[in-house]
């Protein structure tokens, strides 16, 4: 679970409000939709689920992990509870498939024996078999966002945060972006998708919270995009 009380956040070196007291659950299983204008928040309060950047003020778990009272020692296990995925893929371009799926896994101290049994399995996942000695340059721009998702899901965290990630994508792309992750979340996992895609959107009913000068000014189960 995401559990945000009261939280504020303020860059201090620009006197911003990024985040101005906002309250808001985010149970585990769910299918979330973050939308909002450039500058609503969207960003920021991503990298507050990280422990990016640390909370003003307020109360803020992710997880289990109580981030006004995290310790240094306790990020690490905090990001690794966290899968990532961004608009720019993010691959190691020098590492074939496998290995930038593979390399997710060694940061986290996972043996060789675990690597190779889990990689195939999130290459099944994400479509991509068959393409796992390949290097991030010999891909499609959708392949290349599959195989960020499959690195992104090689630890197995409880929840997945997905900053536009169709935003570099054809219409189809995103489609066949947008459906594997749904498929992701019936298997239990928490998505997070921070979007402008109005039509992706409106078409998936999910739940929709609306930011705007780091406020939330909408929170719908079945929501559409609207202007905000």
């Amino acid at each position: 679970m995401i559990e945000l009380k009261n939280v504020t956040k303020i860059y201090n070196s620009t006197y911003i409000m990024a985040i101005d007291n906002i309250s808001l659950e985010i149970d585990d299983g769910e299918f979330v939709f973050l939308i909002g204008p450039s500058g609503a928040g969207k960003s920021t309060l991503i990298k507050l689920i990280l422990h990016e950047e640390e909370i003003s003020g307020g109360k803020m778990k992710v997880n289990g992990y109580d981030l006004g009272r995290l310790k240094r020692r306790q990020i690490p296990y905090l990001r690794r509870s966290v899968g990532i995925v961004f608009q720019d893929f993010r691959l190691l371009p020098d590492k074939t498939v496998f290995e930038n799926i593979a390399f997710a896994m060694q940061i986290v101290g996972a043996d060789r024996r675990k690597i190779e049994r889990i990689v195939p399995q999130v290459l099944k996942l994400t479509g991509l078999t068959g393409k796992e000695k390949m290097k991030p340059h010999q891909l499609s721009g959708g392949e290349q966002q599959r195989a960020a998702l499959a690195r992104a899901l090689a630890n197995k965290p409880p929840v997945l945060i997905a900053d536009e990630p169709t935003g570099n994508l054809d219409p189809d792309t995103a489609w066949e972006i947008m459906r594997l992750l749904e498929e992701v979340n019936k298997l239990g996992t928490t998505v997070i998708v921070a979007t402008h895609a109005k039509d992706i959107v409106n078409r998936m009913n999910k739940r929709v919270i609306a930011l705007k000068d780091g406020v939330i000014v909408r929170d719908e189960k079945e929501g559409q995009y609207d202007h905000v």
